[in-house]
């Protein structure tokens, strides 16, 4: 039946749905502002939502402690791993593909791009054939160190 009517019927033959749906506006009645925020709403589902990382980075929030403080924070369940993050916010975060890039490159997770950089330099130059008279031995771990180095390159500007 139509808008605050949901699970009432009512019961046409084909020729009078058909007419029936040509003349049926669901949003008649409706405000500009109740229509725009009918949109939006619609991009979610009409389900509730909030901003990633809303208490990320925003001053005031890190006491002295390095504790996230702040609306709905805490709870007594101690810092959690966000919370650490969000105070600290120095390391860098690293995606599952990037972090397999980073173990072709024999890295851990801590590490920033100047290093990763300099590792990449390092690991080409022992490994690439005009340095090793020739040998073509290690050339498919060289590959894939080249294609680790590109996808990190491609994340995280060098």
């Amino acid at each position: 039946m139509g808008r605050f009517r949901e699970g009432q019927y009512f019961c046409f033959c084909l020729a009078h749905v058909r007419e029936y749906n040509a003349a049926y506006n669901y949003f008649s009645g409706m405000s500009e502002e109740a229509f725009a925020e009918f949109q939006r709403d619609s991009a979610v589902g009409h389900r509730p939502t909030w901003r990633m990382g809303a208490f990320r980075g925003k001053p005031g929030l890190c006491d002295a402690d390095g504790m996230l403080r702040g609306p709905g924070i805490g709870f007594g369940l101690g810092q959690t791993a966000f919370a650490r993050d969000s105070c600290e916010g120095r390391r860098p975060r690293w995606g599952v593909a990037a972090l397999k890039a980073l173990y072709q490159l024999g890295l851990d997770d801590t590490v920033d791009m100047s290093a990763v950089k300099a590792r990449y330099k390092d690991l080409v130059k022992r490994l690439h054939p005009d340095a090793n008279a020739g040998d073509r031995s290690n050339e498919n771990r060289l590959q894939e160190i080249i294609r680790a180095y590109n996808y990190l390159k491609s994340i995280r500007r060098v």
